[in-house]
């Protein structure tokens, strides 16, 4: 039930989480991975020490920082998850798994293309660390789709995507800048938080590196921090260099906390999914509202693509107030209490916070009537989180 054969069977996604990663030479025999601590591995004798420094160690101890069955359970659950994959590096955040991908891909003189929506810790990193070390950034439009081949130069080494836009939600057309960058020889790195490998396989899809914060809808419990590289085929060795190199490991009891709430992603995400439309589309009929930018509504940019690439939606999405500003957008977040103020999302609670767009944006910039709120739908009853935002949307209205 737990062997490589049994893994690479066709199953639904609910199957697959539950059985992934799952090795019985990993297990032993009890259903959950043990967890594995060690920094010093020791061996019989000189002869051995020697012979395994010469080898491959991937899936073989070796050094506490080159990993477990801990680490290699979660890993080779989450690479199983992405079919053509070849393998699967666990960093201790999300920023360190994006930092580690690009660093596989780029050198000095190189240049990135990057999604004018990105995470802001990924923009930071590309213009702090990267450009000290001679690597050029340029942005580009979400929604530029096959217009990228126009901006690939002769530098140009990656184009990084973020579909949709953690903030804005932008979904982009991955296959035409797939097609565009291969046809170049420039590798694509995507974030795929939002979606998943259950809801966006982007190695199919034809993407070299996809990363996940696993610390959201991985760990799905809001009390770990973790990131996730996978590989498509001929692009891990690099990857595994440099996350070497730089130190990279994730504890394992960390990974055993994100194989655990891997096992129930599938069920959490169909709840996330439904409790989110149905909070999306309540607030699509507010007056308050003047925009919601849910990937799954027709209203949100780049809807037709989701809807042809896309297998799901998840819990994250903003909505745009039609007037005021942060005062009343301060006393509608402030009023509400089943909605946490907090940073990340993905986990089991539900949190608002503000979205100001004009800070980080440099190219696509959007002009919005009135101040943005992004909400992570928890697993709470929506009906009770609905009320919430009654109340929220009422304190609203009294503060313009």
């Amino acid at each position: 039930m737990t062997d490589d054969d049994n893994n690479n069977r066709p199953a639904g996604d609910a199957t697959r989480v539950v059985q992934a990663g799952r090795r019985t030479e990993w297990t032993q025999g009890i259903v959950n991975p043990p967890v594995w601590r060690a920094s010093t591995i020791l061996y019989d004798s000189m002869a051995d020490l020697r012979a395994m420094a010469g080898r491959d160690t991937h899936h073989r101890l070796y050094y506490g920082r080159r990993g477990t069955p801990t680490q290699w359970s979660l890993a080779d659950a989450l690479t199983s998850l992405e079919p053509g994959a070849e393998a699967t590096f666990l960093y201790p955040s999300g920023v360190a798994a994006v930092a580690a991908a690009l660093l596989a891909v780029l050198s000095p003189g190189d240049e990135l293309l990057l999604v004018d929506s990105a995470y802001e810790p990924t923009r930071s990193l590309a213009n702090g660390f990267l450009k000290r070390f001679g690597i050029t950034t340029r942005f580009y439009d979400p929604l530029i789709g096959p217009g990228i081949a126009d901006l690939i130069g002769e530098r140009t080494r990656a184009i990084f995507l973020e579909s949709p836009g953690s903030l804005t939600f932008e979904v982009q057309d991955v296959p035409a800048i797939v097609a565009a960058a291969k046809a170049r020889g420039v590798a694509t790195l995507l974030d795929n938080t939002w979606a998943t490998p259950l809801f966006f396989p982007a190695i199919e899809k034809g993407i070299d590196y996809t990363i996940l914060a696993a610390t959201k809808y991985v760990v799905g419990h809001s009390d770990v921090m973790m990131g996730s590289v996978t590989a498509a085929q001929g692009r891990f060795a690099a990857l595994r260099d440099v996350s070497h190199q730089l130190g990279q490991v994730t504890s394992p009891d960390d990974a055993w906390l994100g194989s655990r709430g891997l096992r129930t992603m599938a069920v959490r995400l169909a709840q996330h999914q439904q409790s989110a439309l149905q909070i999306a589309h309540w607030l699509a009929d507010r007056p308050e509202v003047a925009e919601v930018l849910h990937p799954a509504l027709p209203s949100c940019p780049g809807h037709d693509v989701w809807q042809r690439d896309f297998k799901g939606s998840s819990g994250l999405f903003a909505f745009v107030l039609r007037e005021g500003g942060e005062a009343a957008r301060a006393a509608l977040i402030d009023t509400l209490d089943l909605f946490g103020i907090g940073y990340s999302w993905g986990g089991f609670e539900s949190l608002a916070t503000p979205v100001d767009v004009g800070r980080i944006r440099s190219v696509a910039r959007r002009d919005f009537p009135g101040p943005v709120v992004r909400l992570q739908i928890g697993l709470e009853d929506p009906a009770d989180l609905i009320a919430d935002l009654e109340r929220g949307l009422a304190a609203y209205r009294a503060a313009l």
